[in-house]
């Protein structure tokens, strides 16, 4: 039977690596999928891991119909075996509707892969309508590790290497503007993955560094 399957994770635990995997298996065999992203961070139309691997993909814009786009490309004589969407958490719950849609409607498996939360422990209206939704959700077993060696259950955004924890739920990483409000206002944008503890004590790597000149520093804090 087709399924709708939501792999998760926290950022850097490979989500994008086995979308790509995932895609390469199957058109091995002769399959054709059809392949979204959004906000990739190799740039529009683009599906790409941290290891370096790319392939081409359609970009997930606001508003866009998975299931009229997949209807269209089957009645204009294009084949679909399959779908991936990854970088689900950024799409719309309307839009998790619609990939269901195409399982249940069309009999395709959709492969949908995300982060759960955002940057305050909060639910992606995506990732929710998944958990929702799907017939099987996985989460995936490559540990991301925090700074500590612990591993990491958290994502954090990062001004200028300090935790925030207020501002806009999607900014993408690693460009110089505006962090929202209770952030500094202009400054470089990343992203880290963090456990529990330090999530919420809003340590990042580059503050324990700092933390660790200080004579105070509990040696349970010294980074490893």
């Amino acid at each position: 039977m087709p399924e709708l399957v939501f792999f998760s994770g926290t950022m850097d635990c490979g989500k994008s690596t086995l979308a790509l995997q995932i895609e390469h298996n199957r058109s091995a065999r002769g399959l054709q999928g059809m392949i979204y992203s959004r906000n990739d961070r190799a740039g529009r139309g683009k599906l790409s891991s941290r290891l370096g691997l790319v392939t081409e993909a359609v970009e997930a814009a606001d508003g866009m119909d998975f299931y009229a786009h997949v209807v269209g490309h089957l009645s204009s004589g294009g084949r679909v075996d399959y779908v991936i969407a990854d970088e689900a958490q950024f799409l719309a719950p309307e839009q998790i509707d619609q990939l269901a849609r195409v399982v249940d409607d069309l009999g395709l498996d959709v492969f949908a892969f995300g982060i759960t939360t955002d940057f305050r422990s909060k639910l992606f209206p995506g990732s929710q309508r998944l958990v929702e939704l799907a017939d099987r959700i996985e989460v995936l077993q490559v540990e991301a590790l925090c700074w500590c060696g612990a591993r990491a259950t958290h994502n954090a955004r990062t001004v200028d290497g300090r935790m925030v924890v207020e501002g806009a739920q999607v900014v993408v990483g690693d460009v110089v503007g505006d962090a929202g409000e209770g952030a500094e206002r202009h400054g470089e944008v990343g992203y880290e993955v963090l456990c529990r503890r330090h999530h919420r004590r809003r340590q990042t790597a580059a503050t324990a560094r700092a933390a660790a000149l200080s004579p105070d520093v509990l040696p349970v804090d010294a980074p490893k």
